[in-house]
């Protein structure tokens, strides 16, 4: 990218120095990194609901005691990874805790998790976004797709900028909808009780005066949708991930953060839920399941505000941008844990790399790129891409407070027992929670295409054919290619250590200079290999043999003495003479051989499409040859 275009849409470089002004207030830092728990709000309802309707209508009442375990759960949580964020302020979450307390086993099993999770946030959180403004104009529903991919490359746009610059630019929004969905459930639970708004009734044909399954498949379906509401809670974690990006003290305004943020989440949550059992709102399953149709906040929105008008369309915006821009707190968290875990070796070094303007600029992008892929392979379904949430956020939760649990026990400071208590509890309840996801998530009936296999599991039929194995096998991938690079890393680490290490005796060098025509470009690299003061020759290979007489003619007058031998090549390969002589030289004797590649280099971008790329081509083919030094000699064009 030239320098000037990247500066325009990336702003100048921020010197490390400055990297303290970079930190976050608490205000800038809610919408940076709670804006995911406080969106999924726009949607848990309505997952709650879905699953609800397949028992019935009748079994819509069910919500509100659904959304009343969910709150607890939400309290439970909030207040284990509050001593997490007080303990851990320099972040890193799950994976951290585990790291330091359970062993590297856990912790990548958390880690793996996490980046799924952030993964699945974006694409989910862009697409509840596009479909809610879809839900009010129409017409965009057969580009929901397209429209879902361009929000993901102007967050990463914005993200590349820099963390400050994107909590500014999403603050406003952030707000907007906590604005507009405040005013909404207060508007409409005081039309309720002034009787000025009506239930709208269930349609006739799915209306069921009672629950239609009993027993065990009812007490399924009830589990089922407690699970689907616990997306409520997807993003609690990212504060105690995020917390170096705080102002100081850090653990301090991150648990702080992390209350406002759960006040906000529950009055939010419990308002939505209670307003569509009382206006009696249901899904447009159908619709859901495809990506379109219309959302249950739109539907609520619309009966509260007198149709679809004035402040309808405010709340339907505010909830577009609240969802998109939620994925920003995947663009805040998965670059800081990719970065940590490549510095553990686990992921690439180049997930450690700080850019220009003090981001992690390549987990921004790849965030960005698997983002994507996922959205079109859902085809921009929140539905169907819910069921990757099932087992990773609740089991890197359970890992994070199983590892909290074992530091109090082992760093035993005052109140270290009321503390292992609290994430004791946490430790459980996250785990009956993520048995309760698994179980239920491997059930059809309305798994994306993607997640059925393509077998029946002897001893169970049908029963399991379909849900969230698809997860258990990402983490189990991402695990395997874990212990790869770190193998590989730490491979590396043991070649390259000085600990007993006994240098070998120089070698000898032979300098080679190919030489594809006589001109001023190959004269610098000329005289560059005469000052090697070695054994120098020249190789030119022969691809037209009529030119070669005038070429040793030329080379007479200005080779400088060194002599020149003419490799013949039948076939017109640069590659495979070249090697068969490599391999005459490296056998004389012991030494190394230096081959230098003259290059001219043109002065504009594009000139350099109009010629061979014969030095690019024995750049590469020479990389892996042993004992081989390759040098290239540029000379620049002025025209």
């Amino acid at each position: 990218m030239p320098l000037s275009l990247r500066r325009a849409l990336l702003g100048r470089p921020i010197a490390t120095a400055h990297a303290a002004q970079q930190r976050l207030p608490k205000w800038i830092a809610l919408p940076v990194f709670a804006s995911d728990a406080i969106s999924s709000t726009a949607y848990a309802t309505e997952e709650i609901l879905i699953a609800l309707l397949l028992a019935g209508t009748a079994a819509l009442s069910a919500s509100l005691p659904i959304a009343a375990a969910i709150v607890l759960l939400l309290a439970i949580v909030t207040f284990s990874y509050q001593q997490t964020t007080l303990a851990y302020p320099g972040g890193g979450g799950a994976y951290v805790v585990a790291r330091e307390n359970l062993g590297f086993g856990p912790a990548t099993v958390a880690g793996a998790a996490l980046l799924i999770g952030y993964v699945v946030t974006v694409s989910v959180g862009v697409a509840a976004g596009v479909h809610a403004i879809t839900s009010a104009f129409a017409a965009l529903r057969p580009y929901s797709v397209q429209i879902g991919v361009l929000f993901i490359a102007l967050l990463a746009l914005a993200n590349l900028r820099g963390l400050r610059e994107a909590g500014l630019l999403f603050a406003l929004p952030s707000y907007a909808f906590m604005l507009a969905m405040f005013l909404t459930i207060a508007v409409g639970v005081a039309r309720l009780a002034m009787g000025s708004i009506s239930p709208v009734g269930y349609p006739a044909d799915v209306r069921s005066e009672t629950v239609s399954v009993t027993g065990l498949l009812w007490a399924f379906y009830l589990l089922r949708a407690y699970a689907s509401g616990c997306t409520a809670l997807t993003g609690i974690e990212s504060i105690a991930n995020g917390a170096p990006a705080f102002r100081p003290p850090e653990g301090i305004n991150a648990a702080k953060t992390m209350a406002m943020m759960a006040g906000i989440l529950v009055v939010i949550f419990v308002g939505i839920t209670y307003l569509a059992h009382a206006l009696q709102v249901i899904p447009d399953v159908g619709g859901v399941e495809q990506g379109g149709g219309e959302t249950v906040l739109s539907k609520i929105a619309e009966l509260v505000w007198g149709g679809k008008r004035g402040f309808y369309y405010f709340v339907q915006a505010t909830t577009m941008l609240i969802l998109v821009l939620a994925a920003n707190t995947s663009f805040a968290g998965f670059p800081r844990l990719a970065a940590i875990l490549a510095r553990d070796r686990f992921l690439p070094r180049q997930f450690a790399n700080v850019g220009d303007r003090l981001v992690y600029n390549n987990g921004i992008i790849a965030l960005a790129f698997l983002s994507a892929v996922l959205l079109v392979l859902f085809q921009g379904s929140v539905h169907g891409m819910l069921p990757f949430y099932a087992v990773g956020v609740f089991l890197s939760f359970t890992i994070s407070q199983a590892g909290m649990v074992v530091r109090w026990r082992r760093i035993r400071t005052p109140g270290w027992r009321r503390n292992a208590v609290i994430n004791g509890v946490g430790t459980f309840t996250t785990f009956v929670v993520m048995v309760i996801l698994a179980i239920t998530r491997f059930m059809p009936p309305d798994s994306n295409v993607l997640f059925v296999l393509p077998f029946a599991i002897p001893g169970v039929g049908e029963t399991i054919r379909s849900g969230a194995w698809l997860v258990v096998v990402a983490i189990l991938v991402i695990e395997w290619l874990f212990g790869r690079i770190r193998g590989h890393y730490m491979a590396v680490a043991a070649q390259l250590t000085l600990i007993g290490f006994r240098p070998e005796p120089p070698k000898k060098n032979t300098v080679i200079v190919l030489v594809p025509g006589v001109n001023r470009g190959i004269y610098p690299a000329i005289q560059y290999a005469k000052s090697l003061g070695q054994d120098t020759r020249a190789l030119h290979i022969e691809i037209d043999p009529e030119t070669t007489p005038r070429l040793l003619d030329e080379w007479e007058e200005w080779g400088e003495g060194i002599p020149l031998l003419i490799l013949e090549s039948p076939y017109r390969s640069l590659v495979e003479p070249l090697f068969r002589y490599l391999d005459e030289v490296q056998v004389e004797r012991d030494h190394v051989v230096t081959i230098i590649i003259p290059e001219f280099v043109p002065l504009k971008w594009w000139h350099k499409l109009l010629h061979n790329q014969s030095g690019l081509l024995l750049k590469v083919a020479l990389y892996f040859r042993k004992d081989v030094i390759v040098t290239n000699v540029q000379y620049q064009l002025r025209e």
